[in-house]
């Protein structure tokens, strides 16, 4: 890398073109999403659907989350790996999160925040819940421009009905230095999509094909849209998953959100027949996301440099 003008990730705005399938806008933003994720395996997505009234709202709802005590936080439990409260790692001291699982739907958001504040919070519910509705319809624009640049709309409805949302609400404290420090080691997603948004700290890092990191700045009202293992398994690796981190300096506390999209238990993640040839072999073979997420949280899981391949690599 140069000493030219830092990298930085594709920048795809559809807050000025008309989102519907058949249109010119779409068909444009539909290359540019298709050439970000083949290329980075995400891109700032600039999406006005989230007015900056309820970004800020959600914040400082955040921030009352987090501040609850610790044995409030516990009952935020699961069964499933990752979906429940996360904290107190000594590998990771700055980093804390929740989850809610299906938070697009009101009667979840609604039942973690009653079991946050029996007593109940209406604002905290409504916030989290009208967030994570229009953050799904972006997922859904994006994973149904994946899949027509791929010419593959047939299978849209499946692919759309395969996946639940989690919503991970997440806090690094401020390492209160200048000196950068680790806030959440590097990774690749599990899932189909996620969608990232933050307060006003930066500290995201993606790493490129050729392995530079870029330092993720985000505007006000932009996200990160970012392929997962899944989605990359799902189109026999046409799309790239991208290794990312946090990285934190300074005393401010970074606040962020992922919507992730996730294959149900019991869906079989698999390639369709059209994109596997003599020029792109099977690189996965079928498996249940439930089942490799728990291969991924073993020993050897965490371990191997790809949990995918190591898992299921054909």
């Amino acid at each position: 890398m140069g000493s030219g003008t830092p990298l930085r990730l594709p920048v795809v705005d559809f807050s000025k073109a008309e989102l519907k399938p058949g249109t010119s806008g779409w068909d444009s933003l539909k290359e540019q999403v298709g050439d970000a994720l083949e290329e980075y395996g995400c891109f700032e997505a600039v999406y006005d659907k989230v007015p900056s009234e309820l970004s800020k709202g959600l914040f400082g709802a955040l921030e009352d989350l987090f501040n609850l005590p610790l044995p409030t936080k516990f009952r935020n439990h699961s069964k499933k790996p990752f979906h429940g409260y996360v904290g107190q790692y000594p590998m990771v001291p700055l980093y804390e999160s929740m989850g809610i699982e299906d938070a697009p739907e009101l009667e979840k958001t609604e039942a973690f925040t009653s079991l946050m504040w029996p007593e109940g919070n209406a604002s905290f519910c409504n916030i989290i819940h009208s967030y994570s509705k229009q953050l799904s319809e972006l997922d859904k624009t994006v994973r149904r421009m994946v899949l027509e640049s791929l010419g593959l709309e047939k299978y849209l409805d499946e692919h759309i009905n395969s996946t639940n949302y989690l919503l991970r609400v997440m806090k690094y404290k401020g390492p209160q230095t200048n000196e950068t420090k680790l806030g959440l080691n590097s990774h690749t997603d599990k899932n189909i999509v996620t969608i990232l948004g933050q307060n006003g700290v930066d500290g995201l890092e993606v790493q490129t094909k050729d392995g530079n990191w870029i330092d993720v700045k985000l505007s006000q009202n932009s996200f990160v849209v970012m392929i997962g293992d899944s989605l990359l398994a799902w189109t026999n690796g046409r799309l790239f998953s991208p290794p990312h981190r946090v990285m934190m300096t300074g005393n401010e506390a970074r606040y962020s959100t992922g919507l992730f999209s996730i294959p149900k238990a019991g869906y079989i993640v698999k390639a369709p027949e059209e994109l596997v040839d003599e020029d792109h072999p099977l690189l996965f073979k079928p498996y249940d996301h439930v089942e490799f997420l728990g291969f991924y949280y073993t020993e050897e899981g965490q371990k191997a440099k790809s949990a995918l391949k190591t898992y299921c690599g054909a």
